[in-house]
């Protein structure tokens, strides 16, 4: 039982290590989603689980020159999950802007025309998608907005519509997160 007891010591403090190591990774996306570590905080996430979620982004800005406060949070999921130590690999997100949402993933040069400054939304969509997350918007909402299909960011999937988008993807077993 003595020569265990070193060998237990090593594994658990290789562990502790891990733990502590994923909970003070930098941030993945670091245009938007800032977090605040709580390590001891109580329902973390399973690394080893695969998560599903589909988040409606339905609010616009309060002002056109600030992040989407929609695809800040998407961000700071994000960088929780990855903060928790769950790959990204593991992250299967998929972000659809609609209604009131829907500017937020015109590109540069349409947004500008549309609401005097420059799309600060931009940065965070793309290194979302270099994440893995999968940002998308209502072609409901573009066509409605008179928003032509071709001044959606290159970054951003173009879907049928927000309605079909996540009732689809909730019979697939993706959870809801309306923001």
């Amino acid at each position: 039982m003595k020569r265990s007891t070193p060998w237990l010591c090593c594994v658990v403090g290789l562990l502790a290590c891990g733990v502590a190591a994923a909970q003070n990774a930098p941030q993945v996306i670091t245009a938007a989603g800032a977090y605040h570590p709580l390590p001891n905080a109580a329902y973390q996430p399973d690394r080893h689980a695969i998560y599903k979620v589909v988040f409606a982004l339905t609010k616009a800005s309060d002002k056109p020159g600030q992040v989407n406060p929609g695809i800040e949070r998407v961000a700071r999921t994000v960088n929780l999950y990855a903060a928790a130590g769950v790959p990204l690999d593991h992250l299967k997100f998929v972000a659809v802007a609609s209604g009131p949402a829907t500017g937020l993933v015109l590109d540069e040069e349409h947004y500008k025309a549309q609401f005097g400054t420059a799309n600060p939304n931009l940065a965070v969509i793309s290194q979302l998608r270099k994440a893995g997350v999968d940002v998308a918007v209502c072609g409901q909402a573009m066509a409605e907005h008179h928003y032509p299909d071709e001044w959606a960011s290159k970054d951003v999937t173009l879907s049928l519509s927000a309605l079909t988008t996540i009732t689809e993807l909730e019979q697939k077993g993706y959870a809801l997160l309306p923001l």
